[in-house]
């Protein structure tokens, strides 16, 4: 009895195809090498845009989303608006946990000048766990921060790495330009990097979160669970990241509502590169306006047609209906223009917190750029213009009497 194979025979692979491949190869080796033969340290330039939805606004609704963008760590958080129910605003926790991170991340992570910092970094999650520490607020979040690591090294030579902790059901994509090859011969941004949510038993409305609450809201509340849930239930995830490459966040109405190939199209249609020349850093008004983009493609998933009927989301037809925020930031060299634009932030916000006794600084509009003063005015029109399209105000801090959108910065 002939016995018969248990699987395919491995094919023998032609000379020419062979060739061909080894070209293919050492071109993305080349392609690579390129951008590192300087050695030069990296950071984030980001736009952000967030929205409560609609349905929601009118119904007097909290929004708890809050943002953070900073030259080395991004970071979302989204707030569990039923802690409203026992009279406590659901986004104070999550704004004081993203901005003690920012405060840590200022200390640790951004340069003095154009020199690196070493020693004080121990990891993203280190980093929120002390976060959460100097926080007070009660209430509960998830959150989510893209930390840039320009100290990491491999075979003696820098490596930046994006460290990545996740701690429930926002989402972390990142995109990387593709000259096409056989596989894909269309050019523009893909996919190489996916996080997924973080739900208890799969329930779109439980997330594994991070809290901090009184004995009426739950009398068998640990303070040690939150650290232990940062350290052991988040998802810490590492890879390598190249100038060019586009970090995009979002809170679960994002992921909730899109399809992965429709927030890549969103991206490729704002964000264009040229396939033959350089690489050129994109305006930050584009960043903001792809941002822009998809909170209201977000929105609108949740819309039926003039037929009535719903589109399709990851979750179902009609999607969900939730408050939404969304960062989009590019991986740019740090260079020293944009070393000197932060330092004078850093001196402005100092300075203001003399002036105010401690009272906060408002630079949501601040950004690091080689032309800060021109990018400033349309990013902020930019952003007005889309307050007055949708009715819909900017967050207000308690500590501020202009409105604003709630992005740390």
């Amino acid at each position: 009895m002939q016995r018969g194979f248990g699987r395919s025979p491995t094919f023998l692979v032609g000379t020419e195809r062979q060739r061909h491949n080894l070209e293919q190869l050492h071109r993305r080796e080349q392609h690579l090498a390129e951008q590192y033969q300087k050695n030069k340290p990296l950071c984030f330039v980001s736009g952000t845009y967030q929205q409560t939805h609609p349905a929601k606004a009118q119904s007097g609704h909290i929004d708890a989303d809050v943002t953070l963008v900073s030259p080395m760590l991004l970071g979302v958080a989204d707030g569990v608006s039923q802690i409203a129910e026992y009279g406590l605003d659901p986004s104070k926790l999550p704004k004081q946990l993203l901005k003690a991170c920012e405060t840590l991340a200022i200390e640790q992570l951004v340069p003095d000048g154009m020199k690196m910092k070493e020693g004080a970094y121990a990891g993203p999650a280190a980093l929120m766990k002390q976060a959460f520490l100097n926080t007070e607020a009660l209430g509960s979040t998830t959150a989510l921060l893209a930390i840039l690591d320009n100290n990491t090294t491999i075979h003696g030579k820098p490596h930046p790495m994006l460290a990545v902790l996740s701690v429930g059901d926002c989402e972390i994509l990142v995109l990387r330009w593709s000259p096409g090859d056989m596989n894909d011969p269309v050019p523009g941004l893909k996919a190489i990097f996916h996080t997924e949510m973080q739900r208890i038993e799969g329930h779109a409305q439980c997330p594994l979160q991070i809290a901090r609450v009184d004995d009426r809201i739950d009398p068998n509340f640990d303070e040690r669970i939150p650290l232990e849930v940062i350290e052991h239930g988040g998802a810490l995830h590492c890879v390598s990241i190249y100038e060019g490459d586009i970090v995009l966040m979002g809170s679960d109405g994002v992921f909730d509502n899109l399809f992965l190939d429709e927030v890549v199209d969103i991206c490729n249609e704002i964000i264009v590169r040229d396939p033959t020349g350089k690489f050129e850093p994109t305006e930050q008004a584009l960043l903001q306006e792809a941002a822009i983009r998809v909170v209201e493609a977000c929105h609108n998933k949740t819309r039926p047609d003039r037929f009535g009927q719903y589109q399709d989301t990851p979750i179902g037809r009609g999607g969900k209906r939730d408050d939404t925020c969304c960062v989009v930031s590019e991986v740019v060299e740090w260079t020293k223009a944009r070393s000197d634009a932060w330092q004078r932030r850093m001196s402005q916000r100092r300075w203001h917190s003399l002036l105010t006794c401690g009272g906060s600084f408002d630079e949501s509009d601040a950004v690091l750029g080689d032309e800060e003063e021109d990018v400033e005015y349309r990013c902020s029109a930019l952003n007005r213009t889309r307050s007055s399209e949708n009715d819909q105000d900017d967050y207000s801090d308690e500590e501020e009497d202009s409105p604003r959108r709630c992005t740390i910065s």
